[in-house]
């Protein structure tokens, strides 16, 4: 993985899990805060499952995390950290997970279009965002 020293990057990182969630939750959070910087958590949400139907409800919320990790080095640390927890891809894409992370922002620019699309995303996110103070860039 390549580390770039002399730049901090800043992520916005939807979370979700609905195999044992609060658990998984917690293991994540202490992962993260011990590897990266965590610099906040927005508050976590009941959701209802999005495609397949036939599963328990979700616990989504929201990371913001700063790393020397470029984009595609630090996605590759989150799947890493997902297999961790226990993440196995099974055959419904939208089915059970023990831990799901996906990187929203970059920098403050929008990299996910399910920030515009998805109501689970984007409450948690934008959470961190006021409290913060962030500032967007669209989609490009």
């Amino acid at each position: 993985m390549a580390v770039e020293h002399t730049k901090l990057h800043h992520y916005l990182v939807s979370v979700g899990s609905n195999i044992e969630p609060r658990k998984h939750l917690a293991e994540c959070e202490t992962i993260l805060a011990a590897e990266t910087q965590l610099l906040g958590i927005a508050d976590y949400i009941d959701t209802e499952p999005d495609g397949f139907k036939d599963q328990p409800w979700f616990v989504n919320g929201a990371y913001y995390i700063a790393s020397p990790l470029a984009h595609d080095d630090f996605k590759a640390y989150l799947k890493a950290v997902e297999e961790r927890l226990g993440r196995v891809k099974g055959p419904i894409k939208s089915g059970p997970r023990t831990m799901d992370l996906d990187i929203i922002t970059v920098d403050g620019h929008v990299v996910h279009n399910d920030y515009y699309h998805k109501s689970y995303v984007t409450i948690p996110v934008d959470q961190l965002i006021g409290q913060f103070a962030l500032t967007l860039n669209a989609a490009g």
